[in-house]
């Protein structure tokens, strides 16, 4: 009976130790945002294209289930966006555009409908089913980032062809 009381003890104690262990931990969080919303957004969706290229190229090579591990980091970039669209973060530096503060539950529908369309490939994905993965994935990039990038991100500058090379006269 002693016996089992100690045990008892130790385990609450361990249990008391670890949870002192992690409400101490829980104060001192890890900083992952620099505190210039254009950098941190930039950074964060450098990593998010890095995401979904890193998806297509596992999609092209048939692994169809490892689609779901960026579709779930994707998933998780969704809820950070707003929060790094604070008013009077457009700077030069952006490629944000006014329309974002204008219209911004518009862009919030955006956002979260990103969301949703990266939940749809993360479970598309889990399911490992390649015809249906494919499909999300098809028209992922016009249904979720494009819902957003068309009406509030200026677009990239168009590369020109080389000009053909001028005849000797």
């Amino acid at each position: 009976m002693k016996l089992r009381h100690v045990k008892t003890g130790v385990i609450l104690g361990s249990l008391v130790a670890l949870a002192l262990a992690s409400s101490a931990t829980g104060q001192s969080t890890t900083k992952i945002w620099s505190g210039d919303p254009v950098a941190d957004r930039q950074r964060l969706m450098k990593l998010n294209g890095a995401s979904w290229a890193d998806a297509q190229a596992k999609l092209k090579s048939g692994n169809v289930e490892a689609v779901a591990v960026n579709a779930e980091t994707m998933t998780l970039i969704a809820t950070q966006i707003v929060a790094l669209f604070p008013e009077g973060s457009l700077t030069d530096k952006s490629k944000a555009k006014p329309e974002i503060w204008q219209k911004w539950p518009e862009f919030e529908a955006a956002v979260k409908n990103y969301g949703a369309q990266a939940e749809k490939l993360r479970d598309a994905a889990r399911s490992k089913d390649q015809t249906a993965t494919e499909a999300v994935a098809k028209e992922f990039g016009r249904q979720a980032c494009g819902t957003c990038h068309t009406p509030f991100r200026v677009p990239p500058p168009q590369q020109q062809p080389p000009a053909p090379p001028q005849q000797p006269r």
